[in-house]
C-alpha cells in the first residue's frame, strides 16, 4: 500500500501541472486581456489613461510569450503568490483564501447531509422494494433531480422571509457582516445557512439515493445473503456488515469528483442568495479575463479533484476486501 501511495503522489505531481499547463492556454484562449477590458471601460467615460495601461503591461509581463507568463505565474504559485487580481486590485491569495473557506464549509456540510440523507433511504428502499416508502423515494428522487437548483434557492428563500420571517441573502445579517464573532453572529450564521446546505445537496442527495439503491438491489440477489439469511442472520446483523459496506464504494469513488461538483454547482446558488463564496468570484474573474485570479481558482479546484480521487482510491481498498492494489 505504501508503494502505490507513493506512485500516487507522483502522478498527482504530473496531473496537476497538466492541468495548470491547460488552465493557463485556455484563459489565454479569448483575444485580449483584462487591460483590454479597462481600456473599454475608459473609452466609455471618454478618458483612456495611456501611460497607466502600457505600466501595468509591463508590471506584469503581458507583452511577453505565453510560456513565459505561464512558468512565472507557475513557480511563484509554487511560493504562495498567486498573482495580483487586476479587478479587485489586491493579491489573489487574499481573496481566495478569504472565500474558500466558507466555501469548503459549505461544501462538506452539504456533503454530509446528502450522505446522511442518501444512505439510510436508499438502503430502505432497496430491502422494501415496491413497497410505499421505496415509491415514495423514487419520486423525490426524481423531484430532486429535476428541480433547478436556483428555482429551489428562490422558493426558500420566499418561505424563509415571508413564512418564517427572517431576512434573507448572504449568510449575515447587514448589521453583523463586517462584525467580529460573536455568539450572536455565529447564531445569525446559523439562521442562514441551512438554505443554500438544502439547495446544493438536493441533486446530489437524489442521485446518491437511486445509486445507493440500485448497489443494495444487486447484493440483495446474491448468494451469500441468501444463505446468511437461510441461517437465520436478521437484517440488522446482515445488512451494515456486508451488502452495505460493498454497496458504499461509489459514495467513497464519487469523493474525488462530488467536493468540486458541489463547490462549482454552488455558483449559481451563491450568486442567487448573494453568498460571498468563490463561485461567484471565479465567474466574475473568468467574465473580465482576471487570469491571475482566474486560474489560481481553477487550479485550487483541479487540487481537490486529484487529492480527493487519491484518497477515495486509499478508502476503496480498506473499505471492500475485494480490491487489491499490487
Amino acid at each position: 500500500m505504501l508503494v502505490y501511495i507513493l506512485y500516487r503522489l507522483m502522478n498527482m505531481a504530473l496531473v496537476l501541472f497538466i492541468v495548470a499547463v491547460l488552465t493557463f492556454i485556455i484563459i489565454q484562449l479569448p483575444p485580449g486581456d483584462y487591460l483590454t477590458t479597462m481600456m473599454a471601460r475608459m473609452a466609455e467615460g471618454g478618458n483612456i489613461d495611456q501611460a497607466r495601461i502600457d505600466a501595468l503591461r509591463l508590471r506584469f509581463g503581458l507583452d511577453d510569450p505565453w510560456h513565459v507568463q505561464f512558468w512565472a505565474w507557475f513557480t511563484n504559485m509554487l511560493r504562495g503568490d498567486f498573482g495580483w487580481s487586476f479587478e479587485w486590485g489586491q493579491p489573489v491569495s487574499q481573496l481566495v483564501w478569504d472565500r474558500l473557506g466558507i466555501t469548503l464549509a459549505l461544501s462538506v456540510a452539504s456533503l454530509a447531509l446528502i450522505w446522511a440523507i442518501a444512505i439510510p433511504v436508499g438502503v430502505y428502499s432497496a430491502v422494501r422494494q415496491y413497497s410505499t416508502g421505496d415509491y415514495a423515494a423514487q419520486v423525490l428522487g426524481y423531484v430532486g433531480l429535476a428541480t433547478p437548483n436556483f428555482m429551489l434557492a428562490l422558493v426558500l428563500m420566499w418561505f424563509s422571509f415571508d413564512v418564517l420571517g427572517l431576512s434573507v441573502g448572504g449568510l449575515f445579517s447587514p448589521e453583523l457582516r463586517d462584525a467580529p464573532w460573536s455568539w450572536e453572529k455565529f447564531q445569525d450564521f446559523l439562521t442562514r445557512i441551512w438554505i443554500p446546505i438544502i439547495v446544493i445537496s438536493t441533486a446530489g442527495t437524489a442521485g446518491l439515493i437511486r445509486i445507493m439503491r440500485a448497489n443494495m438491489l444487486d447484493e440483495l440477489r446474491k448468494p451469500y445473503v441468501e444463505t446468511a439469511r437461510a441461517k437465520g442472520m436478521s437484517w440488522g446483523r446482515l445488512l451494515p456488515r456486508y451488502p452495505v459496506r460493498l454497496a458504499l464504494n461509489p459514495f467513497i469513488s464519487t469523493i474525488g469528483w462530488i467536493l468540486p461538483t458541489l463547490i462549482s454547482g454552488e455558483a449559481i446558488v451563491s450568486v442567487v442568495l448573494n453568498l460571498p463564496t468563490a463561485g461567484p468570484l471565479l465567474l466574475r474573474a473568468l467574465m473580465s479575463q482576471d487570469m491571475y485570479l482566474a486560474g489560481s481558482i481553477i487550479m485550487l479546484l483541479s487540487v481537490l479533484v486529484v487529492v480527493g480521487t487519491a484518497l477515495s482510491d486509499i478508502l476503496l481498498a480498506w473499505l471492500d476486501p475485494r480490491i487489491r492494489y499490487d
